[in-house]
């Protein structure tokens, strides 16, 4: 539907030509229970009925509203009835012949979601109720009101919403039921997509953050956070709030700016499609950060992050937001940033900058490689960009580039600068010389070549140093090489330290135990090569580390002596942050195929079992499956799997009883498992009839068992069944679905393609539990027919789906495990015959083809150190 599409173009000519005052919206959710969809098989239905007031600067102007919605019963503008008929196409409401001053009226018919866009609703199998939930961002509460979907065009709300018997309701401001009516406090301005409502009859929990600042000003602010009432025996609500209240420090403490937007509430939430939203007042997350079962540190980490991170943006989005997402980065770095800092400073996970750059920066270093590499600062030429730029670039590399930033201008100049950020642009929109001004003011640095530099640029630098060494063995001259890649030659200016590291006996003297730090450098690399006088006459390092403690934003590299030190002995580094440091360095050169897939699993065999961070460990392991799968040369895979496996299962048995890394390694144990006696030990687990001392087989670890044995036949469908049956759930159906898919069967395969690509009747949840067993690297042959498949039927998908679902499909089903020349070819072929397709549907096969390009390429390298 092309009006859905929202262009910057015409988003910027409604916002010449409107201001809006205010909205008034008014819901009846009592259809979310009950008989199932409308006559004729239309989708379930709820009413919503908007008064929205606004301003046109040019009287008797003709401009439109946007609602997504099955029917439109009413249309009133300025007191004048118009036929919905004329003036709605599905997508657009034409609103002509406007007044200096207007007031619209739409009535409605909306549907309830299934893809976690606009007003999802989702039946709990455990018990049948219903709950319901909003996710707008960035262009669907459409799809719930009648609006002006754009960011630029803020407005206070007044919600108003009728719900079933029993059930609670939460928005945006503080609401209260009257007469089976649940009213609402009117908003602060705010924009389109972060309004917000959760109903349902959910498991609530209060408590109360309170602060007295140095003017005696008292600051009380009532927190809540729900689940669904299956998950509340799981519930660790008091830790959630620990966090809530901490990160209210901190940015209280930081920002001179109090929390504006009245209460805090958190919504955990079922099948939501990303991790949360930072709706102000009812921030809402995916319910998977509720443990069902036992998990590891690095799992409260990251829940710990996300919390601070939606409430960062309380201030970088929602107080202060962008005029379009071409400045997507003003918030989303900024709380990508802000998270990590925030929770290193203010709570238990002080260890968080490592996470940060072996994980955070991996997401950030792939995507800045591809093909659809761009800018922080994108051109984002209508939603469907917008859409796919909530992406590595803009969330990790701009939170890398901003940590850079901290160096480049200080902390205190930093922090002055959001302040000032803040009070000038509160409840407004802003652009990258909004936020550029006020940091120039408090750094005195030029702004504007850091920004043309970074912000206004793509790829990635490799940074390299060079070591020569005079006849006595000591520094001669260090240097750093600055590279580019040909496609985005920009050389830039890096604020980078330098660590010496060489082996220490038990007296820190030079001996052949631990690799310590002896010698730093700090300093300024910019251009192709960098000389590095600090560190002349130095002893003769047998490692040398450029972007140390993680300053800047680099792909690492080593000089020929240096990654000898890494083979002979990486588990010998004592710095955590050094290790990361280095093992993602090392990943990125098997990625870039200077390092062969083989050694990089070799590697992870001899020392990841000596990784005490548990989040660098996990990491370890995905990147060494990833390593197998898709990077190492096809005759190697069946060897380098049983090693995986047979490493696995060691550390696992040495592992200490009960604790996290045992959890860890048990789960990539079963991930690697293949062979008849590997996927025995599984089975054994799971009977009880085989015991690691320590290892607690919770509900999801048994899940996690069942998925190989599904995978190679020896979990059957009837298996599956009483597994279910056994947790009745939806979480526990999420599991069935995706080991169903697995199963190594063509029919079992048939039936998972039909029921994703030829049939919108699962919830995204389920699409995605499907997806992910559908194609398992076992089944490489299994699964080949589908390759043609594939190009047959995305450009369909696309077109007939919601963006979501056709974002997982294309995404998905891309036939990566046929790594042959031969489907590179025939993406190609796609691509050279559909270039009129949807540029986001292109960009996205672009970004698969050089996925497997990259693949490819590594397995050549992997082939040729046989």
């Amino acid at each position: 539907m092309p009006g859905e599409n929202l262009t910057r173009d015409e988003a910027q000519e409604r916002a010449a030509l409107l201001s809006v005052d205010g909205y008034e919206v008014s819901l009846d959710l009592r259809s979310a229970v009950g008989d199932s969809g409308g006559p004729g098989g239309e989708p379930r239905t709820f009413r919503s009925v908007t008064t929205i007031r606004f301003r046109c600067a040019d009287p008797g102007a003709t401009s439109f509203a946007d609602l997504v919605a099955p029917r439109v019963t009413a249309v009133s503008l300025n007191g004048r009835d118009l036929d919905p008929s004329e003036v709605f196409d599905g997508s657009r409401i034409v609103l002509d012949d406007l007044a200096a001053e207007n007031e619209l009226v739409v009535d409605a018919q909306c549907a309830y979601s299934r893809t976690g866009e606009g007003m999802h609703r989702f039946v709990d199998p455990e018990d049948g109720e219903v709950y319901l939930y909003t996710q707008y961002e960035p262009a669907d509460s459409r799809r719930v009101f009648a609006n002006f979907e754009q960011p630029d065009l803020k407005a206070p709300y007044r919600f108003e919403v009728r719900a079933p018997e029993g059930w609670a309701v939460w928005s945006n401001g503080v609401g209260e039921q009257t007469d089976g009516v649940w009213r609402f406090a009117e908003t602060k301005p705010i924009s389109t997509y972060i309004t917000a409502i959760v109903a349902g009859p959910y498991h609530y929990v209060t408590d109360t953050y309170e602060r007295v600042f140095e003017d005696g000003t008292r600051l009380e602010i009532p927190l809540g956070a729900m689940c669904r009432k299956g998950l509340a025996p799981y519930f660790d609500s008091d830790d959630v709030f620990l966090i809530t209240k901490q990160g209210l420090d901190f940015f209280h403490d930081h920002f001179d700016y109090p929390y504006p937007f009245g209460k805090y509430d958190q919504a955990f939430v079922p099948e939501y499609n990303l991790g949360a939203m930072e709706n102000p007042g009812l921030v809402t997350f995916r319910e998977e950060f509720i443990f069902r079962g036992k998990v590891t540190r690095a799992s409260y980490e990251r829940r710990a992050n996300v919390v601070l991170h939606e409430m960062a943006h309380m201030w970088f989005g929602d107080l202060v937001t962008m005029v379009w997402w071409d400045d997507l980065w003003l918030k989303e770095s900024f709380a990508d940033f802000m998270g990590s800092f925030s929770m290193v400073e203010a709570t238990r996970f002080t260890g968080g900058w490592i996470t940060f750059a072996n994980n955070r920066k991996s997401w950030a270093y792939r995507a800045d490689q591809l093909p659809s590499t761009h800018p922080i600062t994108a051109d984002i030429r209508d939603l469907e960009d917008a859409k796919l730029n909530f992406d590595g670039i803009t969330y990790a590399k701009g939170a890398s580039v901003l940590k850079q930033l901290v160096a480049y201008v200080g902390r205190d100049a930093f922090l002055e600068g959001a302040r000032r950020y803040f009070k000038r642009n509160a409840y407004g929109n802003t652009k990258l010389g909004d936020l550029l001004s006020v940091l120039e003011e408090t750094s005195g640095r030029d702004m504007a070549s850091w920004s043309r530099a970074w912000l206004q640029t793509a790829g990635v630098n490799s940074l390299t140093p060079q070591v020569l060494l005079d006849p006595e063995g000591r520094i001669d001259e260090l240097a750093v090489v600055q590279e580019a890649a040909e496609s985005h030659p920009e050389l830039r200016p890096h604020r980078v330290a330098i660590g010496l590291y060489r082996r220490t006996d038990a007296n820190g003297e030079g001996g052949s135990g631990a690799l310590e730090r002896y010698a730093r450098a700090e300093v300024d690399v910019d251009g192709p090569r960098t000389v590095v006088a600090e560190l002349a006459g130095a002893e003769a390092p047998a490692l040398v580390l450029v972007n140390d403690d993680d300053l800047t934003y680099c792909k690492i590299r080593f000089d020929a002596a240096s990654l000898d030190t890494l083979r002979a002995g990486l588990g010998d580094l004592t710095d955590p942050l050094a290790r990361a440091l280095c093992w993602s360095a090392l990943w990125n050169l098997t990625r870039d195929a200077l390092l062969p897939a083989r050694d990089f699993v070799d590697l992870v065999l001899r020392f990841a079992g000596r990784e005490s961070d548990i989040g660098v460990l996990q990491m370890l392991h995905a990147w060494a499956n990833s390593a197998l799968t898709h990077y190492a040369a096809p005759q190697w895979r069946q060897t380098g799997g049983r090693l995986l496996a047979e490493g696995a299962l060691r550390e696992l048995r040495a592992a200490e009883a009960g604790s996290q890394h045992q959890l860890t390694w048990a789960r990539f144990f079963a991930s690697v498992a293949s062979d008849e006696a590997e996927l025995a030990v599984l089975q054994g687990l799971l009977s009880g009839a085989e015991k690691v001392d320590g290892l607690d087989v919770d509900q999801e670890l048994r899940w996690a068992f069942l998925e190989p044995l599904s995978t190679y036949g020896v979990a059957d469908e009837r298996a599956l069944a009483a597994e279910l049956a056994r947790d009745d759930t939806a979480s526990g159906k999420r599991h069935q679905v995706r080991c169903l898919a697995a199963r190594p069967s063509a029919a079992v395969k048939a039936q998972a393609w039909a029921s994703v690509v030829e049939s919108d009747k699962l919830s995204n949840a389920l699409v995605e539990a499907t997806i992910t067993g559908f194609a398992r690297p076992s089944q490489r042959e299994l699964v080949a027919p589908y390759a043609e498949k594939y190009f047959e039927v995305i450009e369909r998908v696309w077109a007939e789906r919601s963006i979501q679902i056709g974002m997982d499909v294309v995404r998905g089903l891309f036939p990566s495990l046929q790594d042959s020349p031969a489907t590179l070819e025939a993406t190609d072929a796609w691509l050279a015959s559909h270039e009129s397709a949807p540029p986001a549907l292109r960009r996205l096969v672009i970004e698969a083809r050089d996925d497997l390009a990259r693949a490819l390429r590594g397995q050549e390298c992997d082939a040729a150190a046989q």
